[in-house]
Protein backbone atom coordinates (compact mmCIF):
# COMPACT_ATOMS: atom_id res chain seq x y z
CA UNK A 1 0.00 0.00 0.00
CA UNK A 2 1.48 3.08 -0.88
CA UNK A 3 1.51 6.19 1.68
CA UNK A 4 0.54 8.88 -0.75
CA UNK A 5 -2.63 8.18 -3.16
CA UNK A 6 -3.16 11.81 -4.96
CA UNK A 7 -7.03 10.74 -3.51
CA UNK A 8 -7.07 14.09 -1.40
CA UNK A 9 -5.34 16.39 -3.61
CA UNK A 10 -8.61 18.32 -3.91
CA UNK A 11 -9.63 18.59 -0.65
CA UNK A 12 -11.66 16.03 0.14
CA UNK A 13 -11.40 12.58 1.97
CA UNK A 14 -13.31 9.10 1.91
CA UNK A 15 -15.18 7.91 4.91
CA UNK A 16 -14.86 4.48 6.50
CA UNK A 17 -18.27 2.48 4.57
CA UNK A 18 -17.98 4.74 1.62
CA UNK A 19 -19.01 8.74 0.74
CA UNK A 20 -16.74 11.68 0.43
CA UNK A 21 -16.14 14.97 2.44
CA UNK A 22 -14.56 18.31 2.47
CA UNK A 23 -10.98 17.54 4.78
CA UNK A 24 -12.72 20.75 6.92
CA UNK A 25 -15.93 18.85 7.16
CA UNK A 26 -16.71 18.61 11.20
CA UNK A 27 -16.60 14.81 10.88
CA UNK A 28 -12.84 15.10 9.75
CA UNK A 29 -12.51 17.91 12.28
CA UNK A 30 -13.59 15.47 15.33
CA UNK A 31 -11.26 12.65 14.19
CA UNK A 32 -8.32 14.60 13.42
CA UNK A 33 -8.25 15.42 16.94
CA UNK A 34 -8.69 12.64 18.66
CA UNK A 35 -5.65 11.27 16.07
CA UNK A 36 -3.87 14.70 17.49
CA UNK A 37 -4.82 13.60 20.79
CA UNK A 38 -3.62 10.23 20.42
CA UNK A 39 -0.16 11.46 19.29
CA UNK A 40 0.17 13.93 22.36
CA UNK A 41 -0.18 11.11 24.10
CA UNK A 42 2.39 9.23 22.48
CA UNK A 43 4.85 12.03 23.04
CA UNK A 44 3.78 11.85 26.38
CA UNK A 45 4.89 8.15 27.23
CA UNK A 46 7.95 9.02 25.01
CA UNK A 47 9.02 11.24 27.81
CA UNK A 48 10.41 10.17 31.17
CA UNK A 49 8.66 6.76 31.29
CA UNK A 50 6.43 6.47 33.90
CA UNK A 51 5.50 2.56 34.43
CA UNK A 52 2.42 3.51 36.19
CA UNK A 53 1.25 6.24 34.14
CA UNK A 54 2.02 4.76 30.75
CA UNK A 55 0.24 1.63 31.16
CA UNK A 56 -3.20 3.31 31.92
CA UNK A 57 -2.29 5.08 28.31
CA UNK A 58 -1.91 2.55 26.16
CA UNK A 59 -5.10 0.98 26.16
CA UNK A 60 -6.37 4.88 25.82
CA UNK A 61 -4.43 4.95 22.81
CA UNK A 62 -6.20 1.63 22.04
CA UNK A 63 -9.68 3.27 22.42
CA UNK A 64 -9.04 6.47 20.48
CA UNK A 65 -7.78 4.56 17.24
CA UNK A 66 -11.85 2.84 18.01
CA UNK A 67 -13.24 6.35 18.49
CA UNK A 68 -11.51 8.07 15.75
CA UNK A 69 -12.96 5.00 13.64
CA UNK A 70 -16.21 5.44 14.59
CA UNK A 71 -15.93 9.09 13.81
CA UNK A 72 -15.27 8.42 10.73
CA UNK A 73 -18.03 6.29 9.67
CA UNK A 74 -21.23 7.43 8.70
CA UNK A 75 -22.91 4.06 8.52
CA UNK A 76 -24.74 3.63 12.54
CA UNK A 77 -23.62 -0.22 12.01
CA UNK A 78 -20.21 -0.03 11.97
CA UNK A 79 -20.42 2.61 13.76
CA UNK A 80 -21.88 0.30 16.50
CA UNK A 81 -19.22 -2.36 15.71
CA UNK A 82 -16.25 0.28 16.12
CA UNK A 83 -18.08 1.22 19.91
CA UNK A 84 -17.73 -2.53 20.66
CA UNK A 85 -14.31 -3.15 19.25
CA UNK A 86 -13.02 -0.16 21.69
CA UNK A 87 -15.20 -1.22 24.65
CA UNK A 88 -16.48 2.17 25.57
CA UNK A 89 -19.10 1.82 27.40
CA UNK A 90 -20.20 2.43 31.36
CA UNK A 91 -17.57 0.29 32.60
CA UNK A 92 -14.80 1.60 30.65
CA UNK A 93 -16.23 4.88 32.12
CA UNK A 94 -15.77 3.61 35.70
CA UNK A 95 -12.58 2.27 34.87
CA UNK A 96 -11.49 6.10 34.11
CA UNK A 97 -12.68 7.15 37.24
CA UNK A 98 -10.60 4.46 38.99
CA UNK A 99 -7.95 5.77 38.01
CA UNK A 100 -8.61 9.14 38.25
CA UNK A 101 -9.77 8.45 41.81
CA UNK A 102 -6.07 6.20 42.78
CA UNK A 103 -4.53 9.61 41.10
CA UNK A 104 -6.53 11.41 44.05
CA UNK A 105 -5.39 8.86 46.55
CA UNK A 106 -2.03 9.97 45.99
CA UNK A 107 -1.74 13.59 45.98
CA UNK A 108 -2.93 16.29 47.98
CA UNK A 109 -6.25 17.96 47.76
CA UNK A 110 -6.60 20.57 45.05
CA UNK A 111 -7.30 24.23 46.28
CA UNK A 112 -6.38 26.54 43.72
CA UNK A 113 -5.86 26.28 39.69
CA UNK A 114 -2.64 24.65 38.88
CA UNK A 115 -0.79 26.55 35.83
CA UNK A 116 0.42 23.83 33.30
CA UNK A 117 3.89 23.08 33.36
CA UNK A 118 6.29 20.87 35.78
CA UNK A 119 8.73 17.91 34.69
CA UNK A 120 8.55 17.56 30.50
CA UNK A 121 6.26 14.32 31.18
CA UNK A 122 3.38 16.39 33.34
CA UNK A 123 3.38 19.49 30.66
CA UNK A 124 3.49 16.72 27.79
CA UNK A 125 0.12 15.41 29.86
CA UNK A 126 -1.27 18.89 29.73
CA UNK A 127 -0.89 19.72 26.52
CA UNK A 128 -2.55 16.44 25.74
CA UNK A 129 -5.66 17.15 28.29
CA UNK A 130 -6.26 20.74 26.35
CA UNK A 131 -6.09 18.93 22.92
CA UNK A 132 -8.59 15.71 24.31
CA UNK A 133 -10.76 19.09 25.74
CA UNK A 134 -10.69 20.25 21.77
CA UNK A 135 -11.14 16.86 20.53
CA UNK A 136 -14.33 16.48 22.97
CA UNK A 137 -15.72 20.46 21.66
CA UNK A 138 -15.74 19.07 17.95
CA UNK A 139 -17.20 15.60 18.58
CA UNK A 140 -19.93 17.97 20.07
CA UNK A 141 -19.98 20.36 17.82
CA UNK A 142 -20.54 17.14 15.15
CA UNK A 143 -22.97 15.41 17.32
CA UNK A 144 -25.59 17.92 16.89
CA UNK A 145 -25.28 17.72 13.27
CA UNK A 146 -24.86 13.66 13.03
CA UNK A 147 -26.62 11.28 15.10
CA UNK A 148 -23.32 9.73 17.42
CA UNK A 149 -22.83 7.77 20.54
CA UNK A 150 -22.79 9.88 23.81
CA UNK A 151 -20.77 7.55 25.16
CA UNK A 152 -17.99 9.39 23.17
CA UNK A 153 -18.55 12.42 24.67
CA UNK A 154 -18.59 11.09 27.99
CA UNK A 155 -15.51 9.24 27.55
CA UNK A 156 -13.45 12.33 26.33
CA UNK A 157 -14.82 13.94 29.42
CA UNK A 158 -13.64 12.20 31.54
CA UNK A 159 -10.17 11.40 29.84
CA UNK A 160 -9.54 15.45 30.06
CA UNK A 161 -9.78 14.94 33.70
CA UNK A 162 -7.95 11.95 34.07
CA UNK A 163 -5.01 13.41 32.17
CA UNK A 164 -4.82 16.14 34.34
CA UNK A 165 -4.83 14.54 37.18
CA UNK A 166 -1.76 12.20 35.66
CA UNK A 167 -0.02 15.75 34.91
CA UNK A 168 -0.13 16.25 38.63
CA UNK A 169 1.17 12.81 39.91
CA UNK A 170 3.71 12.85 37.23
CA UNK A 171 5.08 16.59 38.80
CA UNK A 172 4.58 14.48 41.91
CA UNK A 173 6.21 11.53 41.48
CA UNK A 174 9.18 13.38 39.80
CA UNK A 175 9.25 15.70 42.85
CA UNK A 176 8.70 19.00 41.03
CA UNK A 177 6.06 20.82 42.69
CA UNK A 178 3.31 22.74 41.21
CA UNK A 179 2.65 26.34 40.33
CA UNK A 180 -0.18 27.40 41.38
CA UNK A 181 -2.63 30.29 40.29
Amino acid sequence: MKIYTRAGDEGATALFGGGKVGKDHPRVEAYGDVDELNASLGLARSIDMMPRIDEVLVPVQRDLFAIGALLATPDREKMKEQLSKARIDEQRIEELERAIDACEAELEPLRSFIVPGGTPKAAALHVARTVCRRAERRVVHLAAEIELPAMVVVYLNRLSDLLFMLARVANKRAGAGEVTW
